[in-house]
């Protein structure tokens, strides 16, 4: 079994996974706009570009993402996407590029139980939590 996240977005599908894969070093592998679908008919012509599917690879782990008709859309809310690091540097410099231009709740810092630990919402709207915790 795997547990991966399905993000939706107002209509920035494609353009936050662009970024994520320069973040991450991952690799899209789909990006399926509306226009490919048999949904197309059923949306306004603005949205045939928007994406009914993208899926980002990242090294083994899986992120999946949409951009849902307006009536179906809602923002995040309740929850993050946590990532776990296993050096300071690099939970920095992820930290850091998905800071710009969104907005950070806790900077990235040491806590008791990581090495470096922050919050942020993107420039998409998904809010994360980067942790790197301390070597066992």
């Amino acid at each position: 079994m795997r547990l991966n996240p399905y993000l939706q977005f107002k209509g920035q599908c494609e353009a936050a996974f662009k970024f994520y894969e320069a973040v991450f070093g991952g690799k899209i592998v789909a990006m399926l706009p509306y226009g490919e679908t048999p949904m197309c008919g059923q949306l306004s012509p603005e949205w045939r570009d928007r994406i009914a599917h993208a899926r980002l690879m990242i090294g083994d782990q899986v992120l999946m993402g949409s951009d849902p008709p307006p009536e179906h859309y809602q923002a995040p809310k309740g929850y993050s996407v946590a990532l776990n690091l296993d050096q300071p540097a690099e939970a920095e410099r992820i930290f850091h590029a998905l800071a710009e231009r969104g907005s950070v709740s806790m900077p990235l810092q040491k806590t008791f139980w990581a090495r470096a630990f922050g919050m942020l919402v993107d420039r998409f709207g998904i809010p994360w939590m980067i942790n790197c915790e301390e070597a066992r």
